[in-house]
């Protein structure tokens, strides 16, 4: 069985959210951290995992990023609230 994730990384300011899809969320947060991709997370220091959800099927998946990729700010802030409402790194627990 498959599994992939959907996470929010934020910036240290939690002003600045980035909604993206793997199969390997470990490798995946590493790489924004160490701003080894250009684009986006590199541009605006987004290093800081915050919330992801697991899928056994990456159409769904893929569906639910975009779902998630259309809210606004204050929706996606209130979604990683559920889980996380210090917005510890959740990478480094």
């Amino acid at each position: 069985m498959n599994t992939y994730y959907i996470y929010i990384m934020a910036n240290q300011g939690r002003n600045v959210l980035y909604i993206g899809v793997t199969n390997d969320l470990a490798r995946r947060v590493a790489e924004h951290k160490s701003d080894t991709i250009e684009g986006f997370t590199k541009r605006y220091h987004v290093h800081v995992l915050v919330y992801y959800e697991m899928w056994s099927d990456i159409e769904d998946a893929i569906k639910r990023e975009k779902q998630l990729k259309r809210w606004r700010h204050e929706k996606k802030a209130a979604l990683v609230e559920t889980i996380n409402p210090d917005w510890r790194d959740l990478a480094e627990e």
